[in-house]
């Protein structure tokens, strides 16, 4: 018998240590014409290999060169050389004018003092676990006269969590840092998502290759998993920052799962920022990570504490992940509750913790505000998880799913945590909506009352803010529905007062699931 999906399994995944990545030399011809006057005395020339040609429609070529001294690299000595159809020099664009030839192509300082200056500037701009694994030597031309000098990279990881590329430029006659600069870059790309249409995804430029990596949430980053079922795996990269092709797919090596979990990520991250003022899982900045194509045909999807991360399974076929937006919000929310109630997964608290995942995810959709997957009060609407097109959950009437509590009993603690959860499920729906039939974002829902009430809802904005802060500051690992009541007052009278509106719609709510 298959497991209830959407669950948070046991944690079994240790995190693994990020792998730095240093970017390559730039390739250049063997051979070097010579560009400008040799070094006078020596026999030292400066020579350049072409590294990029772009043509006109006109027949004009512009290729970019990368110049070399004495063989070795000159930073800040790229120029682009314009040449006509007729093969006529045109002119030359240079980065520095000036001549590159230096004095001395002996150093004073040695290659291990400059490394260990370039690992003590990067922690002091805030890079944790740096290091570096040496440094060459370089023409330095980036500006004013040029001069020896040395190149360190230090990788790592920034502080949070980012990865680390810091070029650090030392002059290798006085030991003065001359210059410095990220490898690592934002940059806005594609992604061709499976339920969410094309979206933007903030991603990492790293020398010429984009990584699934965000650096503006966290370092947040997604990897694939093969059909493993352990390790942190491989993560993604891409030549054009296009990812996915926004259709189902059997290949382990498919990047549309992996946009969608990246999207899902984003999403999150945002919407508990934008909302609660909650900069991630553990508001303390830093990013978890996500990993697709876990398992085989594996249908379901789960937050783990101990590395910190989500997964998502291919689904049946291994053609159908588990990575609708949703879905994603609703396992990283377990992650949330984790970091504040700590909801023991079992009983009552656990519907209430399972109920909270239902809640933030069903947030996190509508915040998206997204027209392929338009916000709603259904759970798992878009991963077909039934094979009959129907949803996982419904929280306008938990029960349209065959196991799920409407209301209340003293026998609710016995269900499984995501059944019981449609207790409170149905709660918040009553609390945002209210009560009877009403069609929203085209879907139509009909919510009864245990007690026969009509119940008036204040919105799912305030219902969400309620919810957040009795998580946050009320509920405990053992809060059961009575708590639960109890909380969400208290909640709603530290935020609007205890003769509110929105104070007597969260009693009202309540009693209309037989929570009294």
């Amino acid at each position: 018998m298959r497991e209830p999906p959407l669950r948070a399994p046991p944690a079994h995944h240790p995190g693994h240590r990020h792998r730095r990545r240093r970017r390559s030399p730039h390739l250049r011809r063997s051979g070097h014409q010579r560009l400008g006057r040799p070094d006078p005395g020596r026999r030292q020339a400066a020579g350049r290999g072409a590294a990029h040609v772009v043509k006109d429609v006109d027949g004009t070529v512009h290729t970019r060169y990368e110049r070399t001294y004495a063989g070795l690299p000159v930073l800040g000595g790229d120029l682009v050389v314009h040449t006509a159809k007729s093969g006529k020099t045109e002119g030359v664009t240079k980065a520095n004018k000036a001549t590159i030839k230096v004095a001395s192509l002996t150093p004073k300082l040695t290659p291990a003092k400059a490394e260990k200056q370039a690992v003590s500037a990067a922690k002091t701009l805030g890079s944790a676990k740096s290091t570096a694994d040496g440094a060459r030597k370089v023409i330095w031309a980036g500006s004013g006269t040029p001069v020896l000098a040395y190149e360190t990279v230090v990788g790592g990881l920034q502080d949070d969590g980012t990865p680390n590329q810091l070029h650090v430029i030392t002059d290798a006659a006085t030991g003065k840092k001359l210059f410095e600069y990220q490898g690592i870059e934002n940059a806005t790309g594609t992604g061709k998502t499976l339920y969410s249409g094309s979206v933007s995804l903030t991603t990492t430029l790293s020398g010429s290759t984009y990584q699934l990596t965000d650096a503006s949430r966290g370092g947040h980053s997604t990897y694939n998993l093969a059909h493993k079922t352990s390790g942190k795996g491989t993560l993604f990269t891409d030549a054009d920052n296009v990812w996915g092709t926004g259709a189902a797919s059997s290949s382990t090596t498919d990047q549309t799962a992996a946009a969608d979990a990246a999207y899902g990520a984003q999403e999150t991250w945002d919407f508990y920022k934008s909302t609660f003022g909650r900069s991630g899982i553990k508001n303390n900045g830093v990013g978890a990570y996500s990993r697709v194509h876990y398992g085989s045909q594996y249908v379901n999807a789960f937050w783990d504490d101990s590395c910190f991360c989500m997964t998502y399974g291919d689904g049946s076929g291994n053609n159908h992940p588990l990575t609708a937006l949703d879905v994603a919000g609703h396992e990283m929310s377990h992650g949330v509750t984790s970091n504040t109630a700590g909801l023991n997964y079992s009983g009552e608290s656990g519907g209430l913790n399972e109920a909270t995942s239902d809640i933030f995810g069903t947030g996190v959709e509508f915040f998206a505000n997204n027209a392929s997957d338009k916000g709603d009060y259904l759970i798992g609407e878009k991963i077909d998880i039934n094979g009959d097109g129907t949803p996982l959950r419904y929280m306008d009437k938990p029960s349209k799913d065959g196991g799920s509590a409407d209301y209340w009993s003293s026998s609710v603690g016995n269900l499984d945590v995501h059944y019981s959860s449609g207790v409170a499920n149905h709660f918040f729906y009553l609390l945002s909506e209210g009560s009877g039939a009403k069609t929203i974002n085209g879907v139509s829902y009909n919510s009864p009352t245990s007690n026969g009430s009509t119940v008036t809802g204040i919105g799912r904005d305030k219902a969400l803010q309620i919810w957040y802060k009795a998580l946050t500051t009320y509920f405990t690992s053992t809060t059961n529905y009575k708590s639960a009541r109890t909380g969400t007052l208290s909640a709603a009278s530290a935020l609007y007062g205890s003769t509110s509106a929105e104070y007597k719609a969260v009693a009202a709510a309540w009693s209309a699931v037989n929570v009294s």
